[in-house]
């Protein structure tokens, strides 16, 4: 039987979702919970591998199990039971039945990301880039725009990956101001590269703050040379938010 599992998590103590042989990851703690409340080995996969500090407000994974948890109220009880058996840092929402086929990763259709820029000193800096200098904005999502224009995204991904394609197709990029001094880039593509969300975003800031034009930045997408985009931001401001099925 194969099962979805929903949960959410505050990525700052894990090396990343994937299991690492030097430190601890949040594949690893679920698959200690699930195989200890199902009393059988469980391996769950994941809908995409965030990496180390990386959070997820919505993750989806999936597991396979001899157990038949048709009635809806056997799952509820074993998401109570894992939300009782894994750290205060991670949350399951729900575990639900889903046929043989589906896939966390491979049927998933689109995945969203979130990442917040605070412009001034905030209490809550660990889930925000705290940029001090100005940043125009306005610019920013001019640059974003651009990005619908191309598929192929390798100045904006992680050197040496086991990829076999670096296109991806975007469906949704802007920034969105949701307070006096916070702003959220919202993007949402079919896949993502690893690390491509960060280097964007690290990018448009370079936009922002006016050391790349708008015809710098298409440059630095036709390069496909990650040596042509901007610095990576840090990972504690990024959010997996939404997968689609």
């Amino acid at each position: 039987m194969r099962y979805f599992i929903t949960l959410s998590y505050d990525g700052a103590r894990y090396h990343g979702w994937q299991i690492q042989p030097n430190g601890i990851s949040v594949q690893e703690v679920l698959n200690k919970a699930l195989t200890t409340l199902l009393r059988e080995p469980i391996e769950v996969t994941g809908a995409g591998r965030t990496d180390a500090g990386v959070n997820a407000s919505m993750m989806v994974a999936h597991f396979d199990t001899s157990k038949d948890m048709a009635d809806e109220e056997e799952r509820r009880q074993l998401c109570y039971r894992l939300n009782k058996l894994v750290p205060p840092d991670v949350a399951i929402q729900k575990i639900q039945q889903v046929s043989d086929d589906m896939h966390a990763r491979f049927s998933a259709t689109s995945r969203t990301y979130h990442y917040y820029v605070i412009t001034e000193k905030s209490p809550f800096e660990p889930y925000a880039y705290r940029f001090p200098q100005p940043l125009d904005f306005d610019k920013m999502n001019e640059a974003a725009k651009i990005l619908f224009e191309y598929t192929d995204f390798t100045s904006f991904s992680k050197l040496h990956t086991d990829v076999k394609t670096n296109n991806c197709k975007i469906m949704e990029a802007h920034w969105d101001k949701v307070s006096p001094i916070k702003w959220c880039f919202t993007i949402k593509a079919d896949r993502f590269l690893r690390n491509m969300v960060r280097a964007i975003v690290g990018t448009l800031i370079d936009v922002g703050r006016g050391t790349l034009t708008l015809d710098d930045f298409r440059k630095v997408i036709e390069n496909k040379d990650r040596c042509s985009a901007g610095t990576s931001v840090p990972g504690n401001a990024l959010f997996l938010a939404d997968v689609t099925y």
